[in-house]
């Protein structure tokens, strides 16, 4: 699937990649260095939008290698309607103060098919509220 990037000031080698061609994301990049205090959490302007088709939406994951550190990026989904600037949200749960470089790859952006789902009261099927071995063992 081709997804067309919308152009918010990206420097020219720092669109999305995969490292390996089957990998579920494409890194994303910082743009400039940040510094992160203990317990805080920033947003990132990453310098691209997307255009994503209905029935999609992306994330920009935590990388492993940023994760065990302790900056792990939340996950608000980015809808298909979105056409603004992706940013990434980052969250520093150490216990140190970190410094993100410029260029550091900061998350893996991720395309997921999502179920729009309706809504609505009653589906007509009748269910229990019992749990843990109701139906049986």
């Amino acid at each position: 699937m081709k997804v067309r990037m919308i152009d918010f000031g990206l420097p020219k080698g720092n669109e999305p990649i995969r490292a390996h061609v089957n990998d579920a994301g494409a890194d994303v990049y910082m743009p400039y260095d940040c510094f992160i205090t203990p317990g805080e959490t920033v947003r990132i302007p990453l310098g691209f939008g997307l255009e994503l088709p209905d029935g999609y939406a992306a994330y920009v994951f935590p990388r492993s290698s940023m994760a065990v550190k302790g900056l792990v990026c939340e996950l608000p989904p980015i809808d298909s309607g979105y056409r603004g600037e992706i940013h990434a949200i980052v969250s520093n749960v150490s216990s140190k103060g970190q410094l993100l470089q410029k260029e550091t790859r900061i998350g893996q952006l991720v395309i997921t098919p999502v179920v729009i789902a309706e809504f609505v009261r009653k589906t007509g099927e009748k269910r229990g509220t019992g749990a843990f071995g109701s139906s049986g063992e």
